[in-house]
């Protein structure tokens, strides 16, 4: 997906924020005043991730050697923090409003919220190509609860109109601040596990090791380390014991070795080879090779 996108979408964005602040005061709705705040924290949520993805784009160099594949995963944490500090400021408000229910103006919020409906399915839309990348997918969960938000927002205007139950709006105030919340929370696990050189999820390091040891001439395997760099980009480390051999068998090793772990997704990887029969000091040991054919 290119940056263009995440621009028009901020755009946007700035456009609804100011339409949902103007309904909500005249509508007297805390729940369309929430979702403004709401709104209004996509913006910088949008501008970082257009940043990463510019970043991103750019080559490994003296200072970056792995390349800017984790500025996606820093954008995608910092708007995890603050999803779940606006989450808990929107619940806040909306105990509050319990406390001092007030009348709303149902016309304003229904067609403020369709309007926002309309601009949060449309960039939910345009987001949708690049799932799998964790910093989009921050935002599209982001917009996606924004999407219902504003459906639940107009239901309740409804519900209002013909029950004049007042207390639904702060009611749905506090369930758009939980959703955000629980949203926020698995992209901050997600984010902060790759940031801390976490396995990729999925990927099991006993698979790989006794993968590598399927390759001829690998003895034992240890010392493995496998961690995202970011997106689909992963990259292992690890030492390989062989028997005594010419060079150019051992670079033939270290070829098959790579291309054993590229099927498990690993694109970087850095194999270090030693003489078999030396004693292992750390890492994962797998002493007995699987067997072959």
């Amino acid at each position: 997906m290119k940056p263009t996108v995440l621009a028009w979408a901020i755009v946007a964005t700035l456009a609804l924020v100011v339409a949902e602040v103007v309904g909500g005061l005249l509508g007297r709705s805390v729940a369309l005043l929430n979702d403004a705040v709401h709104n209004l924290s996509d913006v910088p949520a949008l501008g970082i991730s257009w940043i990463a993805m510019r970043w991103a784009e750019r080559p490994a160099d003296s200072e970056k050697t792995y390349g800017y594949h984790r500025a996606g995963t820093l954008a995608a944490f910092t708007n995890a923090v603050l999803l779940i500090v606006l989450a808990l400021w929107l619940g806040y408000e909306a105990i509050e409003r319990f406390r001092n229910p007030v009348d709303v103006v149902e016309s304003w919020m229904i067609w403020t919220s369709l309007a926002a409906l309309a601009v949060n399915g449309g960039i939910t839309l345009s987001l949708v190509r690049g799932h799998k990348d964790l910093n989009l997918r921050s935002i599209l969960v982001h917009n996606f609860g924004d999407a219902l938000s504003n459906i639940a927002i107009i239901v309740g205007a409804v519900v209002i109109n013909y029950t004049h139950l007042n207390w639904i709006d702060p009611l749905l105030g506090l369930a758009i601040g939980i959703l955000v919340l629980y949203s926020s929370i698995g992209i901050l696990r997600e984010s902060a596990h790759i940031l801390l050189e976490g396995r990729p999820r999925g990927m099991q390091v006993e698979e790989v090791a006794r993968a590598i040891l399927t390759v001829e001439h690998v003895m034992e395997v240890h010392d493995i380390h496998i961690w995202s760099l970011g997106g689909e980009h992963n990259a292992l480390s690890c030492h390989a014991r062989i028997p005594d051999m010419h060079m150019d068998k051992c670079e033939e090793v270290i070829a098959s070795i790579r291309r054993k772990v590229k099927e498990f997704g690993i694109e970087h990887s850095t194999v270090q080879l030693e003489r078999a029969g030396l004693p292992a000091t750390s890492g994962y040991v797998m002493p007995e090779p699987m067997p072959k054919g």
